[in-house]
This record gives C-alpha cells, sequence and structure tokens, in this order.
C-alpha cells in the first residue's frame, strides 16, 4: 500500500474528533502506531488501548492489520458508551434507523442478496478429508458437512482477504461463549469491520474487558470477519449495507482453532460466536475434550408439586424452538423457565450428571410467526433494546411481520422490508423477510431461569428430538434406552426452513438437527454419543421425540401446540418420575390410555390420528433411513446404530 494522503489523514481525524466527543466522559484517546508494511503508514487506535491485550492478542492482531490494512483500530469494551458510540455511527452510516415506538429497538435491512446462513458456501478445512465428510458413495451429493482442503482454503482466503479493511475500522472483539469463568465456557476474539457485528456480538455473548481481564494470556478461538468492501467502493451499496455475496466463503480450521468468513454481514455467517464457534468449532472440541456442543434449547419444567427438572430439546432452525423455550404452560400448576434457546453445551460432573449451560447471552430468534399468541415471553423481551433485521416497518414506528396481523391497528401502514409503501397481504412478496430476526438481550425474557448463568450449569434429565413432519410421526415417544435415543436422533427428518437458502417445504434429513453444523465426520459424531454408554457412573438423560406438525387429511394440525405443548412435556415429566403410564410399539413408548393430560384442553385432538402407526408409512421410513444412511455415512456408520435400524424394521414388519 502506498502511504496515506492528507484527504485521508483528515478523514481520519475528523472520524476520530467525532468519536472522541462521543466517548468523552470515559476518557479515551486516540492514538497511532506505524505499521510496518513495503511503504510504512500510520494506523489509528482510535478506542481502547493495545497494551491491555495479552501477547497472544496483540500478535494475533497484528497479524490480521497487516493481512486487511484496516485505517483504524477499535479495542471493544462492551460499554454502555460504547454502544451508544456504535449505534450513532450506524445510523450515521444508514444501516439502522431507530423505531421510536419502542426503548432503543434499531431496524436493519440486508442487502437482499445476504439475508440467511449460506451453508454451500460454508467449509471445514483440514488436512484428511474423512475427519469431515463420512465414506460416501461416489457420486452421491454430500448433505453433511462441507470439506475442503487446508491449501484449496488458504487460496481461497488469501484471494479475499488482503486489503479487505481499507479505509474501515478493524474491531477486536473479546467475547465469552459461557459466563465468564465458568470451567463450561471458551473464549473468543473476534476482528471484523462491521460496526453492526459489534452491537450484535454485544447482545448475543458476554463481551468486553471484562473478558480480555479473564483471559489473560490464555487460549482463545480466533475469529476473523470482513464484509470484503474496502472502501472508496467501487459499486453502489443496496440499503447502505456492505456485503460481497459473489465472494462470501465461511470457513473453518479446526486444527488452527480458526473461523474466518468473508463477504456477509448476516447473522449466523458475521455472529461468529454462533452457529461457527457454538456448534461448527464447539462440536469438534467437544468431541476432543469428552463434552456435547448442540443445536439444542434448554428449558427448566417445574410441575404443581413445585418439582423442577431440566429438559433439552433439539429443534431444525423455525421449527419452534425459541416458542418451546419461552412456553406460557396451558396446565395449571406447571411453570417453565428458560436457560437457552438455541445452542447447549453439556459436560457430565464429578457425579455423572449432564450440566448443560447456554453459551450465548441473546436471542437471534426467526421474527415471522412470533406474536403474543404463539410466543408472549418472546414478544416482550423484545419491546426494547433489539436489533431487529429485515421486518416491515409500521407507520407508528414499530415492527410488522407474518404473524401480527391481528396486532396493527387499521389506521397503521406497513413498509415492507424490501421498501414497498402500504403493503398489504394481497401482494405477492411477505412484508418481512421469511428469515428475518430479532437479536434481544436473554436476560429481559420475563421467564429466565434463575440459573440460567449458572457456571456449573443445569442438570439435563431428558433430551429430546423433533421436527416438522405432517404425516406418520406421532406425537411423541420416548427411546427405549440411550443406545436407541441416538438412533432417533440421527433418524431425524423435518421440512425444511428458511433459515438457510432452501425453498420449498421438501422433507429433509437433518439427525441432531445438526446437519448445517457439523463440525467433523457424521459417523464420528454418532460413536461420540455412544460413548458415553460405556462410561460407568454416567445418569444418561432419557431421549423423546416429538411432533407438534403432524396434519389431518384436509391439512389441518392434529395438534394445537404452543402452551398445549405442556401436556406433552407433563407425560414426559411424569415418565422421568418412574410412572408407568406407557406402552410399547415398535418406533418406542408411547402415553397409554388416558395418560396424556387433555383436562379443560379447548379444542377436540383425535388421539388415534395423532398416535397412529402405519405399517407402510414406517416401512418407507426405514428405507429412507437405511437410503441415508447407506449414502451419506457408508463404512462411518456406527455398527450399534445400523443395528438399531434393522431392529426398527424388525419390528414394523412383525408388530404392525
Amino acid at each position: 500500500m502506498g502511504s496515506i494522503d492528507i484527504k485521508n489523514l483528515e478523514e481520519k481525524k475528523m472520524y476520530a474528533s467525532s468519536l472522541l466527543k462521543e466517548v468523552a466522559a470515559a476518557g479515551v484517546r486516540a492514538s497511532t502506531i506505524v505499521v510496518n508494511e513495503p511503504h510504512r503508514r500510520q494506523l489509528s487506535v482510535l478506542y481502547g488501548n493495545l497494551n491491555q491485550l495479552s501477547s497472544k492478542v496483540r500478535r494475533f492482531v497484528d497479524e490480521n492489520v497487516q493481512l486487511c490494512h484496516p485505517d483504524n483500530i477499535h479495542i471493544c469494551d462492551g460499554s454502555e458508551r460504547e454502544n451508544d458510540l456504535l449505534v450513532y455511527m450506524l445510523q450515521r452510516d444508514g444501516i439502522i434507523k431507530p423505531l421510536p415506538k419502542y426503548e432503543n429497538c434499531w431496524l436493519a435491512i440486508t442487502d437482499p442478496g445476504d439475508v440467511a446462513r449460506v451453508e454451500k458456501l460454508t467449509f471445514i478445512a483440514t488436512e484428511d478429508k474423512n475427519d469431515v465428510v463420512p465414506d460416501q458413495k461416489e457420486g452421491v451429493v454430500n448433505q453433511l458437512a462441507q470439506w475442503m482442503s487446508i491449501d484449496d482454503m488458504e487460496n481461497k482466503l488469501n484471494a479475499r482477504f488482503p486489503g479487505c479493511m481499507k479505509g474501515r475500522t478493524m474491531y477486536v472483539i473479546p467475547f465469552s461463549m459461557g459466563p465468564i469463568g465458568s470451567p463450561l465456557s471458551k473464549i473468543g476474539i473476534q476482528l471484523t469491520d462491521s460496526a453492526y457485528v459489534v452491537a450484535s456480538m454485544r447482545i448475543m455473548t458476554r463481551m468486553g474487558s471484562k473478558v480480555l481481564n479473564g483471559l489473560k494470556d490464555g487460549d482463545f478461538i480466533k475469529c476473523l470477519h470482513s464484509v470484503g468492501r474496502p472502501l472508496p467502493l467501487t459499486t453502489e451499496l443496496k440499503h447502505n449495507w456492505p456485503c460481497n455475496p459473489a465472494q462470501t466463503v465461511i470457513a473453518h480450521m479446526p486444527e488452527r482453532n480458526e473461523i474466518c468468513s468473508f463477504g456477509s454481514g448476516y447473522g449466523g455467517n458475521s455472529l461468529l460466536g454462533k452457529k461457527c464457534f457454538a456448534l461448527r468449532l464447539g462440536s469438534i472440541l467437544a468431541r476432543r475434550e469428552g463434552w456435547l456442543a448442540e443445536h439444542m434449547l434448554i428449558m427448566g419444567i417445574e410441575n404443581p408439586q413445585g418439582k423442577k427438572k431440566y429438559i433439552a430439546a433439539a429443534f431444525p432452525s423455525a421449527c419452534g424452538k425459541t416458542n418451546l423455550a419461552m412456553m406460557s404452560p396451558t396446565l395449571p400448576g406447571y411453570k417453565v423457565t428458560c436457560v437457552g434457546d438455541d445452542i447447549a453445551w453439556m459436560r457430565f460432573d464429578k457425579n455423572g450428571i449432564l450440566r448443560a449451560i447456554n453459551p450465548e447471552a441473546g436471542f437471534f430468534g426467526v421474527a415471522p410467526g412470533t406474536s403474543r399468541k404463539t410466543n408472549l415471553n418472546a414478544m416482550k423481551t423484545i419491546e426494547k433494546n433489539t436489533i431487529f433485521t429485515n421486518v416491515a416497518e409500521t407507520s407508528d414506528g414499530g415492527v410488522f411481520w407474518e404473524g401480527l396481523e391481528g396486532e396493527i391497528p387499521n389506521n397503521v401502514s406497513i413498509t415492507s422490508w424490501l421498501g414497498v409503501d402500504n403493503w398489504n397481504h394481497e401482494m405477492e412478496k411477505t412484508a418481512a423477510h421469511p428469515n428475518s430476526r430479532f437479536c434481544t438481550p436473554a436476560e429481559q425474557c420475563p421467564i429466565m431461569d434463575p440459573d440460567w448463568e449458572s457456571p456449573e450449569g443445569v442438570p439435563i434429565e431428558a433430551i429430546i428430538f423433533g421436527g416438522r413432519r405432517p404425516d406418520g410421526v406421532p406425537l411423541v415417544y420416548e427411546a427405549f434406552n440411550w443406545q436407541h435415543g441416538v438412533f432417533v436422533g440421527a433418524s431425524m427428518r423435518s421440512e425444511a426452513t428458511a433459515a438457510a437458502e432452501h425453498k420449498g417445504k421438501v422433507i429433509m434429513h437433518d439427525p441432531f438437527a445438526m446437519r448445517p453444523f457439523f463440525g467433523y465426520n457424521f459417523g464420528q459424531y454418532l460413536q461420540h454419543w455412544l460413548s458415553f454408554q460405556d462410561r460407568p457412573g454416567l445418569k444418561l438423560p432419557r431421549i423423546y421425540h416429538v411432533n407438534w406438525f403432524r396434519k389431518s387429511k384436509d391439512g389441518k394440525f392434529l395438534w394445537p401446540g404452543f402452551g398445549e405443548n405442556s401436556r406433552v412435556l407433563d407425560w414426559i415429566f411424569r415418565r422421568l418420575n418412574g410412572e408407568d403410564c406407557a406402552e410399547k410399539t415398535p418406533i418406542g413408548m408411547v402415553p397409554n390410555q388416558n395418560a396424556l393430560n387433555l383436562e379443560n384442553l379447548k379444542e377436540q385432538v383425535d388421539l388415534n390420528a395423532l398416535f397412529s402407526l402405519q405399517k407402510e408409512f414406517w416401512q418407507h421410513e426405514v428405507k429412507d433411513i437405511q437410503k441415508y444412511f447407506d449414502e451419506q455415512v457408508g463404512d462411518d456408520l456406527p455398527a450399534a446404530i445400523q443395528q438399531e435400524l434393522k431392529s426398527l424394521e424388525q419390528r414394523v414388519n412383525t408388530q404392525l
């Protein structure tokens, strides 16, 4: 790079002056350092002090300053003052706008080409392909984790990152996944050129100076992110949203504990603590260290007698995880508390009890379908301190998305996320993007569990798997044992959702609801789960499968769902207490006659239809699962899982 000219120096001074005015109360001072590139240049440290960084963090920052060529550095402290500054800058740049109907809430509209996770552009890079992808049949389209060689990945990254932050600020984000200081938590350092990412990471993680203080000179996960639009711009931005969809790539390099993301500013692609760290890299760390990193909510359930249990549950995105985690039970005397709505890190303690933490500090929830009817607690949570992305805007300064039709006054008009004024339901495109989001602090949820930030984690007694299955799969069933339960998780299938780039409601295999998030070979992942049954002294949770989405022949849901799901949880609760209220079927244990509490249920439900098991359906299910295992897992499938499938096939053929 050439030396910085006077014009850019003046712009830097103006920017630094603006920043200093905003943070004058904090006594921040801008400083400069010299970057030893082929042409020496000055680099402003506009916020924070490089000397507060440990030698390892400083080295990580220095290496990527040399690579990305930012004009400025901002070391994040996580303070309110800093957040006020970021919000000011984001407004100034037209990236967010205030929503005056609520307290400290903001709306961001992204480039239409940057609205979802990009699974086809997300890779795990290792030396050995089999570390990531099972031994699949030749010609089969891989549906599990995507592998790339380290050399090829380095070529991709080297073609993108050099100079990518020119004209921009590099933000240094120290963050903790999990409560700071918990033995179950991990620390990351993310470098990014997006203030939107910083503001969102402040909500989604424990972020700032406390993390640096706790890290000292320890190890951390290295996270590098850039929107991929150096200044000056060569093409105009859409919605003032910097991104580079044509060059997007998300890379995980587990052998180096590194994550690199280029080109996307959207949630799961840019908030690297979320799916990238917490699940993809997290699952690898969990296998190395003997624990579990899973795409699961964590909830507490208290019965009318005051007894409390904790449950973890895995559902694909947009299949009701947040609604279940924040449920308002309809059964009298039951209480639900939320520990987390998306990710669980779980480790067996010295007494053999599986303990779980929520590694996140916020909710990054799908907005459409969320309403006071479906999730009152979520609606109360997002009334303040929330960043909304790609939702519609109302003329009274609020937000709208599909599902809120009954909550918008007739005299209020709607502007769609694409900027269509006076939007109405007869228009072809939806008001909000189907994957529009709210990013909100977890501590604001009215039913957060008192122990949601416990360093020890909460004790898990049951694990639930589930998905959208309109046909054939009963409302609830219990696995016969741990091994059978692992098979149930491995054979999960569900309708595709809008959280990724899939279109249409096709039934997809989504084992453990982890299909987009496996960090390593799925066969080895199954073996890791199975290995816990061979460890003496462990109190293994019971495993269940639920399906809230079964439909009648005329296409209507057979089960009312939402708060009524507490009736299913009541049955699970009683089963965990040892109650004999189940009968054996070929697929698992289901509630026996009158075991499901339907007292005062407002809707008539057809229990026979909800629990019917058709032989032809399950024979077809067995064939589909076998085909999936053969094609996607091949010789890496554990023998125990193959035996469970054969046993299911035999039971279906002889008992249905």
